[in-house]
């Protein structure tokens, strides 16, 4: 009677994040996305002080037309994500920055 094998656990790879699913680079792709989701959580984020309404205004603005233009030119799906993430956080911060002031500051 054969003695069964016992099934050892494969060796994974570790967990790489990448933007690059397709195996080849994408430089401009990445960093176009990249801006957008940092203005987007910038733009978010700066909503949370009314005082803050200039940023949030100009920098939603800025990262809401780059990520359209990026998710235009988009190749893989981690890049589209991040254009999502990015393009929803700019306009909202784009948005509130507009309702609480607007692109100028003050008088």
């Amino acid at each position: 009677m054969a003695v069964p094998q016992v099934l050892q656990p494969s060796k994974r790879e570790r967990f790489r994040f990448t933007l690059n699913t397709d195996g080849r680079p994408h430089r401009v792709e990445n960093t176009l996305a990249i801006v957008t989701f940092v203005c987007g959580v910038v733009a978010f984020v700066a909503t949370f002080w009314p005082s803050a309404h200039m940023i949030s205004s100009w920098i939603g603005t800025l990262g809401f037309g780059v990520g359209l233009y990026s998710q235009y030119i988009s190749a893989t799906t981690p890049q589209r994500s991040l254009n999502v993430v990015g393009i929803v956080g700019s306009f909202v911060g784009a948005a509130l920055g507009i309702a609480h002031g607007g692109f100028l500051p003050h008088p």
